[in-house]
C-alpha cells in the first residue's frame, strides 16, 4: 500500500446535470466544466478528509454521483 500524499493527485468527480452558478459556487476548490448532461469537477485535494468533504456536499445537495477517479497531476 502506498503512503503517498494525496495532494500529489488530482481528482475528477462527475455528477448528473449541469450545476447552476449558485450550486457550483459551493465547490470553490474545484474547477467545473460541463460535458453534455454532466458537471465535471477537477482539482487537487489536500487529503482524504477534503475528498470526503466534497462527497458529503454532493450527497447533502441531493446530486447524483456518476463517477469518481483519481488521476495523476
Amino acid at each position: 500500500m502506498s503512503h503517498e500524499s494525496s495532494a500529489q493527485w488530482q481528482y475528477e468527480i462527475r455528477v448528473e446535470h449541469q450545476l447552476g452558478p449558485g450550486v457550483a459556487a459551493l465547490f470553490p476548490e474545484l474547477k467545473l466544466t460541463y460535458e453534455q448532461q454532466e458537471t465535471v469537477m477537477r482539482g487537487a485535494l489536500a487529503d482524504q478528509a477534503a475528498l470526503h468533504g466534497v462527497l458529503m456536499r454532493i450527497r447533502d445537495l441531493g446530486l447524483t454521483l456518476v463517477a469518481l477517479r483519481r488521476v495523476a497531476p
